[in-house]
């Protein structure tokens, strides 16, 4: 039988506040476990929760982005539960009256169409504490710290059909979301990490299958593998004849498998009612507006402008706009030498390469814009050739210092001298009688052999467009 694969997300942003939803106790990351979580956090009685108002305003921010429906009443729900990480035994989150509607977004599939993606809603919450399984000989020890921190749950509809569509669509969201400043999207901190539902149903078939719930997946990688090992695992079953248990699973990413963790639990289950300590929150048109105002250019638009104004190849300009900081830092280096072409094959190709090899960012790059800037232009104004500014560009990176100086030290100028460089023409043309002969009997693909030579003989040094000239030259006299 074929099978369809049906897939929604459930992303979680932390958003960047300084303080927490509720109370005003610090969301700084890395602190001494429960040194950050005062009463409100904890639940002590007495206690009320006062709203923080920019978490408000970074949630407004993200579904203005995405062209969703803004309501300008929302409401607070307490979901109640207990475990040990949760001390109040509820968590305070919007069922009913989100503060974001329904929304879409456009995700690029690898034969380059575009498919849209449903968002049924975002909804603000606060997120519960930590469990920690290690060094406890046994026992299981409770950092409230992430107790209380905002966090805005992106809700999409079952619209993705494989594991490599939800990882599109999940990169696109850490994309805008850090575009926007709503979020870090740090996902070794959990600042960003995500719920993936997966069911099968016969291909043609309009109901949708019995789903689980993958927990808690904080890599673009982990969330593509545990998709495929929950796939393969339900179509076993079924092809086997059994049956699909809606539940709860985690992903094991050092066994590579999903195992179960409870059965999945329904609204109901919770017992939601709106928050009696506090009250709905209203936000007006003016204000959803002036929220409006201070959007910044998106990805797709930016996308979009590096197209048809600077001239980049699509691909070129999705891959230089999926990260704002990478974004930022061609633009800084192509306004400064006025050639985006040129920015972005180095961009794409050394910066990129150097960044994946050493696992960085390009905010952690050891050659920033400016110092990239001035490498460039040393290669625009022939000082030196493009081979020899890839040796410049790893010096930089090795050793730190700036272009210029690299250069001079290690004595790098380019040869542009014509005599100099006829010079060197002259001894290998000697030095190669045969070919010499060869190409003047026809074969123009010698001349590569020459132009070779000479860069050898000259360490590099020689200006290739010279070299090509005066051989053109000189070997057809």
């Amino acid at each position: 039988m074929q099978w369809e694969v049906v897939i929604g997300l459930e992303i979680h942003v932390q958003l960047a506040t300084k303080s927490k939803i509720f109370s005003g106790a610090s969301t700084a990351y890395g602190a001494e476990p429960n040194t950050q979580a005062c009463a409100v956090d904890m639940g002590l009685p007495g206690v009320l929760p006062v709203f923080n108002g920019e978490a408000l305003r970074k949630s407004v921010m993200f579904g203005l982005a995405i062209d969703a429906q803004i309501n300008e009443r929302s409401v607070f729900d307490r979901k109640n539960y207990f475990y040990p990480d949760s001390p109040k035994a509820y968590q305070i989150s919007q069922l009913y009256y989100p503060v974001v509607g329904k929304g879409s977004i456009d995700i690029d599939l690898e034969d380059g169409s575009t498919k849209c993606i449903g968002v049924t809603r975002a909804h603000m919450e606060e997120d519960a504490g930590k469990s920690l399984h290690e060094d406890f000989h046994g026992q299981t020890g409770i950092d409230l710290n992430r107790a209380g921190t905002p966090l805005l749950e992106i809700v999409s509809e079952p619209d993705m059909r494989s594991a490599k569509e939800a990882v599109a669509y999940m990169r696109k969201i850490h994309s805008i979301v850090r575009y926007l400043g709503v979020s870090d999207g740090n996902m070794q901190e959990g600042s960003f990490r995500c719920d993936a539902n997966v069911s099968l149903r016969p291909k043609g078939q309009e109901e949708f299958g019995t789903r689980t719930e993958l927990k808690n997946i904080n890599s673009f990688r982990f969330v593509e593998k545990a998709i495929n090992v929950e796939i393969e695992r339900q179509m076993d079953i079924l092809e086997s004849g059994g049956t699909i248990t809606q539940e709860t699973r985690l992903y094991d990413a050092d066994r590579n498998e999903t195992r179960s963790m409870r059965s999945k639990e329904e609204a109901n289950d919770y017992r939601y009612f709106p928050d009696p300590d506090l009250l709905p929150i209203v936000i007006s048109q003016e204000e959803i507006e002036q929220i409006r105002s201070t959007l910044p250019e998106l990805p797709d638009a930016k996308c979009k402008r590096f197209v048809t104004q600077l001239g980049l190849s699509e691909k070129d300009a999705r891959a230089l706009t999926s990260d704002r900081e990478m974004a930022d830092y061609f633009e800084q280096v192509q306004q400064s030498i006025d050639d985006a072409k040129m920015a972005a094959n180095w961009l794409l190709g050394e910066v990129s390469a150097r960044l994946n090899k050493n696992a960085l960012e390009i905010k952690d790059s050891p050659v920033n814009a400016e110092a990239l800037t001035g490498l460039l232009r040393r290669i625009k104004d022939n000082t030196i050739s493009g081979k020899i500014a890839k040796d410049v560009f790893e010096a930089m990176w090795e050793e730190g210092g700036d272009a210029h100086s690299i250069i001079e030290s290690k004595g790098l100028k380019q040869i542009t001298d014509t005599s100099a460089i006829e010079a060197i023409i002259d001894e290998v043309i000697a030095a190669n009688p045969s070919q010499v002969e060869e190409f003047k009997s026809g074969k123009d693909k010698l001349i590569g052999f020459f132009v070779g030579q000479v860069m050898k003989a000259s360490k590099g040094k020689a200006n290739p467009g010279q070299v090509n000239q005066i051989l053109q030259k000189k070997l057809k006299s």
